[in-house]
């Protein structure tokens, strides 16, 4: 069965997303986590540039090292972590010191342009990863969504940016509910991420209508917002 999805962001009120810019206090992030907990997710996902900042940097293929042999497909580590840190990285680029994030256990979305050099650096790591797609920057989401379902028992899944992952969940029609933190600034800055963001998208039509479940003021000075796409 389908993971729930939820989309959970913390954007300023005209839709932008680096909060590293805005003048906002620790409380607001602190609100962010907050809500995040009530979803009580088995799974929290986020695109590869959001994820650098817990990354050790980009991986590099050892020198002199004899090309490697790895068995095709997904590889599920051993793990202690109840809740998933889950990373879309198409070529493998992330390097990691371990195999969690903030005491969540990693697991790396994949297509077949990974190395298998990679492969073999994530299972010394034991770092759980699949495969889901062929190029790079193709990823099957729809195939990721169930296999987290299926292979992780993934139930809830939070789905936290950055700008272009969320809207290609959202174009991909993967997401369940849109739950929104509006933060009490104005952005203003010209090519910033926002909050869904579609590469190669000229359609003449909305990404997608939603429909407003819920708005209430919570800490910090923001609201929060809860909606639901249209089907």
């Amino acid at each position: 069965m389908k993971p729930y999805v939820i989309c959970h962001m913390m954007p300023s009120i005209d839709g932008r997303l680096r909060t590293d810019r805005w003048n906002i206090p620790d409380a607001a992030h602190e609100e962010y986590d907050r809500t995040a907990d009530t979803y009580r997710a088995q799974a929290w996902l986020c695109g590869r540039v959001t994820m650098e900042e817990f990354a050790n940097g980009r991986w590099r293929r050892p020198a002199g090292r004899r090309s490697v042999r790895v068995e095709k497909g997904d590889w599920i580590a051993p793990r202690s972590a109840r809740r998933l840190a889950v990373v879309l990285d198409s070529a493998g680029k992330l390097a990691w010191k371990k195999n969690e994030v903030e005491g969540d256990a990693l697991v790396i979305v994949l297509t077949e342009a990974a190395p298998a050099a990679y492969l073999s650096y994530l299972r010394d790591k034991e770092i759980s990863y699949v495969v889901a797609g062929r190029r790079d920057g193709e990823i099957n989401l729809a195939a990721v969504v169930r296999r987290l379902g299926e292979k992780f028992g993934v139930k809830r899944l939070l789905v936290e940016g950055g700008g272009k992952t969320t809207g290609a969940f959202l174009a991909a029609g993967l997401i369940d509910e849109i739950s929104l933190l509006l933060t009490p600034v104005a952005d203003g800055r010209i090519g910033e991420p926002s909050l869904f963001d579609t590469e190669g998208n000229h359609s003449s039509k909305a990404l997608s209508n939603v429909r407003i479940q819920s708005v209430r003021k919570i800490g910090a000075g923001m609201f929060w917002l809860k909606a639901r796409p249209s089907r």
